[in-house]
């Protein structure tokens, strides 16, 4: 059971403030009956409440797989920059937050949710959850950065060491400008771009694939999103357990 003001509030009708004048107006019913008293309690999934006519259903989570395009920051909310947040036009909550982050100009697989403890379990370092991304560099990559990468590398600067896990670098394409995929599990900031400056070369484009069993959707645009399917949340929860497919 949850207060009324509390289950419109969480479902973005507006502030606690907002949502009690509303409330108090009339304007909300609950299974049929005009409700005044914003400390009525509903029961989120079995009452039926709308707002002037309109139903308000009650999600307790949600989960979508956005495909993050470039120019978009990973941030809940900036004063200056287009979010990811507001590229996820039917939530229904308003605390959703993106699972990690990717730079402002990469490309790729971003969860969005307001589960924190499945977001803590992809994210922490105990947990050592693969990350996958698909980059062109600039510069041919080699036999050698392969193993390079296996043995972890020092992206530190100005004299300060930091050591990276071993890395599993795939060379798809060796020239000039080559294309790799690269398979990490932390995610230090700038991360990819910092270990292949660590070995001379440059970073063109960037594209997170995977982030644990979440694969990125290829029938998502740069821009589109779509809620998790149930097998997927699934593979997830099951992740954060540690238990494996």
């Amino acid at each position: 059971m949850i207060r009324l003001d509390k289950y419109l509030a969480d479902m973005g009708i507006g502030t606690r403030q907002e949502v009690k004048k509303h409330i108090r107006k009339g304007q909300i019913t609950v299974n049929g009956e005009a409700v005044t008293a914003p400390e009525t309690k509903v029961c989120e999934g079995k009452d039926e409440v709308k707002m002037d006519g309109k139903p308000v259903s009650y999600a307790s989570y949600e989960y979508y797989m956005l495909h993050k395009p470039s120019g978009v920051v990973s941030a809940t909310e900036d004063p200056r920059e287009r979010t990811v947040i507001d590229l996820i036009r039917e939530k229904k909550r308003k605390d959703l937050f993106p699972v990690g982050r990717l730079d402002k100009d990469t490309e790729g697989l971003l969860l969005i949710t307001n589960d924190g403890v499945l977001a803590h379990s992809l994210l922490s370092p105990k947990k050592h959850v693969d990350k996958t991304y698909y980059a062109r560099i600039q510069g041919c990559v080699t036999r050698e950065d392969v193993e390079r990468f296996a043995a972890g590398l020092d992206i530190g600067s100005e004299g300060a060491k930091e050591r990276t896990r071993p890395g599993v670098l795939e060379i798809l394409k060796s020239g000039e400008e080559s294309e790799i995929r690269l398979t990490i599990q932390e995610g230090k900031y700038h991360q990819v771009k910092r270990m292949f400056e660590a070995v001379g070369k440059k970073v063109l484009y960037l594209k997170r694939e995977r982030m644990g069993t979440l694969c990125l959707d290829e029938g998502l645009k740069p821009g589109e999103y779509r809620s998790l399917t149930k097998k997927e949340l699934e593979y997830l929860q099951m992740n954060q357990k540690g238990v494996s497919r």
